[in-house]
């Protein structure tokens, strides 16, 4: 007798009425490829569980994956038995065995979800705990703050014993929201940005602009691991890489230094909108948190969003920095994003940016630049790299 099988809770899924079996197919599916490397697993996936069978594969590798796959609320190693009482109380036993029990409080929490079952709940917890009783010595019972709550759970298919809950990533499985442009650059919040997206079920692509040779390959390798980085959470990225210095270079150029940042922006989000109708994605997720910095002022996003209709979505919008390192530092990022190579919108800050634009001026600056001819050029030669999870980088550091 072993622990066997991983139980996985689906937490805020199970509040998706007539939708929720698209849901628990989709989680499956992401679930398959995250453990695609584990080729003895089997998964089965119920309306209100999913069940890992690991065949002798060791739990914590499998665990320390699933916990980066959205869509889980929590997951526990458990042990599966027949649902016959005596085997039950057998394998209740043998699983408070496998801790260090002596000197501990336990209590067993019955869930009786096969109705036909003989034996009630009460007269289960009852049983249950008198055997364990009888069978160890120095444990006691504490039915309102244990040490060990042994949950046994008694379905038609087994019953299942678990104990400890690992948490998971929450939020909806990768794939179930549709796709949406995420605007990576090199700096720490657009990553974070692209994380909270996927955990509300969004698939990603990114967009990086790219300004060559203003902007170095190790800036833009950087990116590259950014986005590498974030498949570990959402399966595989398309990473589109956009020229961007003849564009960015007519912009300082013609408009004045104060609103070139605007200009700038509203090029960026033209572009990325181009690349999202090509793509079929349904809005725009930028790393932007309110008055961090002048273009990210209320005034610059109303004169930047003017360009299009397309929602954009600003997860990071009433963070504060130091909550946004702090979710970098959790997801692996960071440290890639403190790397000390510059993307073209940090080179190309103006010393006085506006911080309260006028959308009517920007206008008018802009009606002397051929906009619309250079947008359509730099899009159609955007390089596009496809990342996948578990891909070795070819680090340049």
């Amino acid at each position: 007798m072993t622990y066997d099988h991983i139980v996985i809770r689906y937490g805020e899924m199970s509040t998706k009425g007539k939708n929720r079996l698209q849901f628990v197919r989709c989680l499956k599916r992401n679930i398959a490829k995250k453990l695609k490397h584990f080729p003895n697993l089997q998964i089965e996936a119920l309306r209100d569980r999913m069940y890992i069978r690991l065949h002798h594969t060791p739990p914590q590798p499998v665990i320390e994956k699933l916990q980066e796959v959205f869509g889980i609320q929590s997951l526990s190693l458990a042990l599966k038995t027949e649902s016959d009482l005596q085997k039950i109380k057998e394998a209740t036993l043998f699983f408070i065995k496998q801790f260090p029990y002596e000197g501990k409080t336990f209590k067993i929490s019955a869930r009786r979800a096969d109705k036909q079952f003989p034996v009630t709940t009460n007269e289960l917890n009852y049983e249950l705990g008198s055997y364990v009783l009888k069978n160890t010595t120095g444990l006691t019972v504490n039915v309102h703050h244990p040490d060990i709550d042994v949950r046994v759970e008694v379905r038609k298919e087994g019953t299942y014993i678990t104990a400890y809950d690992v948490p998971g990533a929450g939020g909806l499985p990768v794939g179930t929201s549709g796709k949406a442009m995420l605007m990576l650059s090199g700096g720490i919040d657009s990553p974070v940005a692209g994380y909270l997206a996927m955990k509300r079920g969004l698939q990603i692509e990114a967009v990086h602009f790219f300004s060559p040779p203003f902007t170095s390959e190790r800036a833009k390798q950087k990116v590259i691991d950014l986005a590498q980085r974030l498949t570990e959470f959402g399966g595989t990225i398309r990473l589109h890489i956009v020229p961007f210095t003849e564009l960015q270079q007519a912009i300082y150029k013609q408009v004045p230094e104060n609103y070139s940042l605007i200009s700038t922006r509203r090029a960026m989000l033209r572009i990325t909108d181009e690349i999202r109708k090509k793509e079929n994605g349904l809005a725009i997720v930028t790393g932007e948190s309110l008055g961090q910095v002048a273009s990210q002022t209320l005034e610059s996003m109303v004169a930047v969003n003017d360009v299009t209709t397309t929602p954009v979505l600003r997860p990071l919008i009433s963070m504060d920095k130091t909550e946004i390192i702090a979710i970098a530092e959790r997801i692996g990022t960071h440290h890639i994003s403190i790397r000390p190579y510059e993307d073209c919108c940090t080179i190309f800050t103006p010393k006085a940016p506006k911080t309260k634009p006028k959308k009517e001026k920007i206008i008018q600056y802009e009606k002397f630049l051929p906009l619309d001819e250079m947008i359509a050029e730099t899009v159609a030669r955007v390089e596009t790299i496809t990342l996948k999870p578990n891909e070795p980088l070819d680090e340049l550091f």
